[in-house]
């Protein structure tokens, strides 16, 4: 099922029940079309949040391309239940308009309030709390743009668009920018396995392994700063 909801943006509704978008400008969904919060859970939220040990109950996080909020949400969701506070960094060089916010499914189907996702996309260039346990700031700029602090990150969730759309952002250069930010132990998550992507994640550094894939999807990457 589809049904428009800007000029730019697609709702879809994927096969476990969540929407997921259809971007025109790039010509690929933003979730997996078999299940968008099942993909981000088992990419993202299982392989990737969950296997970092947080110190002082706090973790940094930065994702590359924040998309619809859905890997946020999820990653606030896990401060309900578990002891940890998050810092919550995100690029996004093409933000998807409010219109198009409150007609995603998410806050209903993980039941958080729905005030909390907005204020996520509202959410400015500068940390900001969304709650006393999750603050973020996202930043309507891309990668190539924005300076990051040195030895910061715990985590990196990597969800551009794939490399064959936008091969600009699966380069060297990007991934070197990454790796400096990253903290000792930490891991960078994204759902390409392309071999392109994997020489230039081991060219800058990173120690990579590929993980069984959700539904539809055989494998992905996590790459580790040793």
């Amino acid at each position: 099922m589809k049904h428009n909801i800007s000029g730019s943006s697609d709702i879809v509704l994927s096969k476990d029940g969540s929407h997921t978008l259809f971007s025109s400008r790039f010509g690929e969904h933003y979730h997996s079309s078999f299940g968008a919060i099942q993909e981000s859970m088992h990419i993202f939220i299982r392989a990737g949040l969950t296997s970092i040990t947080p110190q002082n109950n706090r973790l940094n996080v930065f994702e590359v391309g924040f998309g619809t909020g859905l890997n946020a949400l999820l990653t606030f969701r896990h401060t309900l239940s578990n002891a940890v506070s998050i810092n919550y960094f995100a690029v996004e060089a093409y933000p998807v308009g409010d219109e198009v916010v409150v007609g995603l499914n998410y806050p209903a189907l993980l039941k958080v309030e729905p005030e909390i996702f907005v204020a996520m996309h509202h959410s400015p260039g500068q940390l900001t709390a969304i709650t006393p346990f999750f603050n973020l700031a996202l930043m309507p700029v891309r990668l190539q743009d924005v300076e990051l602090e040195s030895d910061y990150f715990d985590i990196v969730y990597f969800d551009a668009f794939s490399p064959d759309t936008q091969p600009e952002m699966w380069v060297v250069s990007c991934f070197e920018k990454i790796y400096k930010a990253m903290k000792r132990g930490g891991v960078l998550i994204t759902y390409s396995c392309k071999g392109s992507v994997k020489r230039a994640l081991k060219s800058v550094g990173f120690l990579i392994e590929k993980l069984p894939g959700p539904p539809g999807k055989r494998e992905f990457l996590r790459a580790g700063k040793v």
